[in-house]
């Protein structure tokens, strides 16, 4: 009886499992098992990511452990199902099959052993399998356009946690995505420079492995695309690929990188997008040179031109610009070889600051941009009391002298 009973309380629990884990797949209509996602592009890329594609850093998809690439026996299903389960309600199922009569019991039986099979169907593979299986798809060239997206956008997601970027060289995908930058349909490049940026995020390990394989370059250039969501992935990619990376910063610099930045921060027509991430790297790029005091100054950090169409940046009616281009000059002020006197009688920093400070002021009586816009003011005020500083220490010196 005890035996029966057991069997019993079994379908019970793995039936509680089996709904736990219809919450974590959607199951196609083909029988394919698919993760569940709700992140949109737009959840990712926000502005506290150092790319504008997040914040990336960035944000991760959060799975319980005990569903990370799934369970390896029905023994554990059972025991997570018990972990999971109302201890007051098991307590009450396992009353109410005690009563069961034995017919009863048999039914149960049967249908345990259906549930089995459908268990079986359920278990999940590990993320390291679903991304060889995604980086077999792309190495099949018969593989439809349409299947090469699909195995694209699983890797997008697949390599957010760390670990899983990690293993993105060992099972060949970064050779694969950098091949796939040359392919001949933009949106397979935009995406294969999406997953290889936002794998390399804040890793140096997987930024080591892409700069050695030569993928700098390439992006460089399809930051000039005509395809406007290539272009911007590609920069996103090789923002991430520099990011507190000295020996991606020196090959950056090498492939004329501070021409590509001055050429999208001085050309008013270009989509703002890819305006926001050129200054945000510049301020970021400032940023590691303050924090590696070791290193040289860059000259072009100096040059009176490029700090100009920074300030300029200021005049725009996109406020997340605006902000971007004031933490910016904040960093390049605090660079000995930035001048102040350049950035005054140059640039117009003292004119440019007030101008945005009275428009901040009208925003800041908006309920819409009240929050941001005083966000923005307190950041402007910093620029601006550095700025003086600065200045009045030029002017101390040029009295004495």
């Amino acid at each position: 009886m005890k035996r029966s009973i057991t069997a019993a309380l079994w379908l019970v629990l793995l039936t509680m499992a089996v709904t736990a884990m219809a919450e974590r797949v959607n199951i196609s209509s083909s029988g394919g098992l698919f993760w569940s996602t709700a992140k949109e592009e737009e959840d990712l890329l926000r502005k506290a990511d150092p790319n504008d594609d997040s914040s990336a850093a960035s944000v991760v998809n959060e799975r319980d452990d005990e569903l990370d690439g799934g369970f390896s026996s029905l023994e554990g299903m059972l025991q997570w199902a018990i972990g999971h389960s109302d201890p007051v309600k098991l307590k009450e199922t396992s009353q109410d099959v005690q009563r069961l009569s034995s017919g009863e019991l048999k039914k149960r039986q049967l249908e345990i052993k259906t549930d089995k099979e459908l268990m079986e169907k359920l278990k999940m593979p590990s993320d390291a399998q679903l991304m060889q299986i995604a980086i077999d798809d792309l190495n099949n060239s018969s593989l439809s356009l349409e299947d090469r997206y699909r195995a694209l956008q699983e890797l997008l997601i697949l390599v957010e946690p760390i670990d899983n970027a990690n293993d993105l060289s060992k099972l060949g995908g970064l050779a694969v995505l950098i091949r796939e930058l040359n392919h001949p349909d933009t949106e397979v490049r935009k995406l294969s420079a999406w997953i290889l940026g936002k794998a390399s995020q804040n890793n140096p390990f997987v930024q080591k492995q892409i700069l050695e394989l030569g993928a700098l370059m390439k992006l460089m250039k399809m930051v000039k695309s005509s395809y406007i969501e290539e272009a911007v992935k590609a920069l996103f990619a090789v923002s991430a690929l520099v990011r507190n990376n000295l020996a991606g910063q020196e090959l950056f610099y090498a492939e004329a990188g501070d021409l590509m930045l001055q050429d999208l921060l001085s050309n008013s027509s270009i989509d703002i997008r890819l305006r926001r991430k050129a200054v945000f790297l510049v301020g970021d790029l400032v940023e590691c040179q303050l924090e590696n005091t070791y290193t040289a100054e860059l000259p072009f950090l100096s040059n009176r031109l490029f700090l100009k169409s920074v300030v300029e940046l200021t005049a725009s009616t996109d406020l997340d610009l605006q902000e971007k281009a004031l933490v910016a000059i904040k960093n390049l002020l605090q660079l000995r070889t930035t001048e102040a006197l350049v950035l005054q009688d140059f640039c117009g920093l003292d004119a440019a600051l007030e101008r945005l400070r009275q428009q901040l002021e009208g925003l800041m009586l908006e309920e819409d941009h009240k929050d941001y816009a005083m966000d923005v003011e307190t950041i402007r005020r910093e620029v601006e009391l550095i700025f003086h500083r600065k200045l009045y220490k030029v002017g101390t010196v040029l009295c004495r002298i």
